[in-house]
């Protein structure tokens, strides 16, 4: 999926200005990285929310165009509104092509309901974590990595070194850490396992 935020740079900054361009309903925010100096731009702010509604903006290359310019960017941080739907900064990072990108990417799991665990054995599925930490180049960025949990039954795990990858993109380690991402669980072994978290 391609977006493409269009953007203009802008000179006054500070609380005031971030205040008077909300109030006119754009958003400010800043493009930094690679061997340009750092933007300050302002972007339509419902534009920009309804991108941010949709999973794989996050983990997208973005066409930028500022003042008429292109270049491509990942967004790296937002500010929003404690209660409303309102963003009040965003941040691009410039991508290089040339250069890994280390990102967190969202995990799809397929087959949920088709495994033994589940649908004979009436396990239940308990995703430990939705995403990925993943170093890669720019061409090679998934919108989303898969795992298939058709073979699963009741007590299996996969850890995320078994989780398989797209070409070209790696697994970011922790140390010595492979974390669980998903498992098949009993219906007895979830309510125990509550049943002690609740006594702790």
């Amino acid at each position: 999926m391609q977006f493409e935020v269009i953007a203009n740079a802008r000179t006054l900054q500070g609380t005031g200005a971030s205040r008077r361009l909300r109030r006119a309903g754009t958003v400010p925010g800043i493009v930094y990285g690679g061997e340009a100096a750092p933007v300050a731009i302002e972007t339509n702010h419902n534009d920009l929310l309804l991108k941010m509604k949709k999973e794989a903006f996050y983990s997208s290359v973005i066409n930028m165009v500022i003042d008429g310019k292109k270049e491509q960017v990942l967004l790296r941080d937002y500010q929003t509104h404690a209660y409303k739907q309102l963003i009040l900064h965003v941040d691009f990072q410039r991508v290089d092509a040339t250069h890994e990108l280390h990102i967190k990417v969202p995990l799809h799991f397929t087959n949920e309901e088709a495994g033994p665990g589940v649908k004979l054995n009436g396990g239940l599925v308990n995703h430990v974590t939705t995403e990925l930490d993943i170093h890669c180049l720019a061409k090679d960025l998934p919108e989303f990595i898969e795992v298939d949990l058709g073979a699963m039954n009741i007590g299996d795990n996969i850890h995320a070194s078994q989780v398989k990858l797209p070409a070209g993109v790696k697994l970011v380690q922790h140390g010595a850490e492979d974390p669980i991402v998903v498992s098949i669980v009993g219906k007895g072994g979830a309510q125990a396992a509550e049943g002690e978290a609740a006594a702790e």
